[in-house]
């Protein structure tokens, strides 16, 4: 009775450390990965730069504009966002690399509402840490924001992990990388989702 007693202990003793050895192995075989939240630079941007007044600018001569850029870690443009003062169709959205001043990334949003924020997802685009990008889009409306002094504001502005570090534009109606830089204004809204991947 003593050795069925026994055998039966030494028993549930192996399988109870076959079942931990088990869990074990499956724990460390498959880690949880690590999600980190989408950031939009925009707000922080005009916030640090105390762009605070506004002007509309609506049917006022077409220019491809917006910001240049670099993440601070790897990561992904999963979104692109635009709210401009006039509703408009199809406003084209193209994403740069800037030191080979070549197009990375070309999407358009079918349709926005005046001074209402449009969106659009997009398949991930990689950005490397470090990397200068531009993201700009084409319109004949927009807000003009500036300080209430006029005066300049001093790049790179950190917006969490993206470095922003210019905006700049070109008239007309082409996609054109743009050759005209300001640090007085800033004319928009312009801006994207970024998922840092590290």
């Amino acid at each position: 009775m003593k050795k069925l007693i026994l055998n039966a202990i030494l028993l549930a003793t192996i399988f109870a450390g076959n079942i931990s050895c088990s869990n074990d192995d499956d724990a460390s075989s498959t880690p949880t990965p690590i999600v980190f939240p989408e950031e939009n630079p925009l707000k922080t941007y005009i916030t640090k730069t105390e762009f605070s007044t506004t002007t509309n600018y609506v049917n006022s001569g077409n220019y491809e504009f917006g910001m240049r850029f670099k993440p601070t870690v790897n990561g992904t443009i999963n979104k692109l966002f635009v709210k401009i003062p006039d509703a408009q169709t199809n406003v084209r959205i193209t994403i740069w690399d800037v030191s080979e001043g070549i197009i990375y990334r070309t999407e358009k949003i079918a349709s926005v509402t005046a001074d209402v924020m449009a969106s659009k997802s997009i398949s991930p685009l990689a950005l490397k840490k470090g990397k200068e990008y531009m993201i700009t889009y084409n319109s004949n409306d927009w807000y003009n924001r500036k300080k209430a002094d006029s005066s300049p504001a001093t790049y790179p502005i950190t917006a969490g992990n993206i470095s922003i570090t210019g905006y700049g534009w070109v008239s007309g109606t082409a996609q054109t990388y743009p050759t005209n830089f300001e640090t007085t204004y800033y004319a928009g809204d312009l801006s994207f989702a970024f998922q840092p991947t590290l």
